[in-house]
């Protein structure tokens, strides 16, 4: 009987844990200034390595991809004599058909017939996917890269991660004009380059009862670039 007890009670335990484990956690927390940044400082426990580098097809610029050192651990498996061994991956990014995904501290730009290297940012970011867009460069003949990254510590745990609020950002294929395309505190839910008008459409998604979360009660932004132009310029439109 003590022991089925015991079971029991194990049992309301963990489903407690797991039930705080799947409360979702704010992307944003409000402070008295209503949006203030918390400054994010570098972790001195990581270790920066970069990928070879990348060159999308018919563009003069080398990508190199910077992160983290992962290592895994393995727990009690024994190699070598070592009751714990640890797997390090020394592969920071994957890259599709125009495109790099990871979880990137930053991307630095090399031009082809230079030996100089520069970042794309400056402050710390965290890049979840780098896309050029190819389509765009053929027809127009402006090589252009979309990023989609998180730029702040928005939910204020002292570290920017895929936690944090998921934004939009343009840059020439030289990684200059890296330029922020959506408003600040509004999550990005999706884009899509449609080619034939030249035009990047994409959805923001704005917290507006500042409850911190992102939810069925708040209000989605439909919004457009026009490629073709100079100017990268966000034009609002309502399909709805």
């Amino acid at each position: 009987m003590k022991n089925s007890l015991k079971y029991i009670a194990i049992i309301i335990i963990g489903t407690v844990v797991s039930c705080k484990d799947d409360v979702q956690k704010p992307k944003v927390i409000y402070d008295n200034a209503n949006k203030t940044n918390v400054t994010v400082k570098a972790d001195s426990s990581q270790i920066e390595i970069a990928d070879l580098p990348i060159q999308m097809e018919g563009t003069n610029y080398l990508i190199h991809p910077v992160g983290d050192l992962r290592v895994f651990e393995r727990g009690t498996k024994v190699r070598y004599g070592s009751s714990s061994v640890n797997d390090v991956s020394f592969t920071i990014a994957n890259l599709g058909e125009y495109e790099i995904t990871g979880y990137l501290q930053n991307l630095k730009f090399q031009k082809v017939d230079s030996d100089s290297i520069h970042a794309l940012s400056d402050k710390p970011v965290l890049i979840l996917t780098a896309t050029y867009l190819k389509p765009l460069a053929d027809k127009i003949k402006s090589q252009i890269m979309v990023y989609t990254l998180a730029d702040s510590d928005t939910n204020k745990d002292g570290k920017i991660d895929s936690s944090d609020i998921k934004t939009l950002y343009l840059s020439d294929i030289s990684g200059e004009r890296f330029t922020k395309i959506s408003e600040d505190f509004q999550e990005l839910v999706d884009w899509s380059l449609i080619e034939s008008k030249s035009r990047l459409y994409f959805r923001t998604i704005e917290d507006t009862n500042q409850n911190g979360q992102f939810d069925k009660n708040d209000v989605l932004h439909y919004n457009y670039i026009d490629l073709a132009s100079k100017k990268w310029e966000v034009k609002g439109y309502k399909p709805i």
